[in-house]
């Protein structure tokens, strides 16, 4: 059985996030969405949170199981659930070059794991949790570019944060 893992901190899960599990799913007999923290960012969502909106938006596909590992190690996690692969997305150029970098660190920490780039659709090259936040921040429609469940979450929180 071929078992990869898709790692993020999915603050929250996009439609580019969707497009990428959605092809990993096709591939692989068993993919692992994990939730992790990045220590470089902030999170507007708790990882309970975060589980929860990546649960609700891959309920109908029958291969993906999601979990939370914030205080984890990437390839660690992959061991742990029998993974030969790690998934990232890429949706340009920018984003090959910083997951090339990491595909070469996790190489180096564990040479049994291959690394295996999915890109997003076109109409997803574009989409960032961080630019769509911007965007809600000050009103804008985001719910194009995620689920519904996590946009109407997104403004909620927003909303509370903009009150304070």
């Amino acid at each position: 059985m071929s078992i990869a893992l898709f790692p993020g901190s999915f603050d929250p899960i996009t439609n580019g996030h969707i497009d990428v599990i959605q092809q990993a799913a096709r591939i692989f007999d068993q993919v692992f969405v994990v939730v992790m923290d990045n220590t470089s960012k902030h999170y507007l969502f708790s990882v309970d949170e975060r589980v929860e909106f990546i649960k609700n938006a891959v309920k109908n596909i029958s291969n993906v199981e999601v979990q939370k590992r914030p205080q984890a190690l990437t390839v660690d996690v992959a061991h742990d659930i029998d993974a030969t692969a790690i998934v990232r997305g890429v949706r340009n150029s920018e984003d090959f070059t910083y997951e090339q970098q990491i595909a070469a660190m996790n190489k180096q920490l564990a040479n049994d794991l291959e690394t295996v780039l999915l890109f997003t659709s076109p109409q997803n090259s574009f989409v960032a949790s961080s630019i769509i936040k911007e965007v809600a921040q000050f009103g804008g429609d985001i719910s194009s570019f995620m689920p519904i469940e996590a946009a109407n979450a997104l403004k909620k929180k927003l909303v509370k944060i903009n009150e304070q």
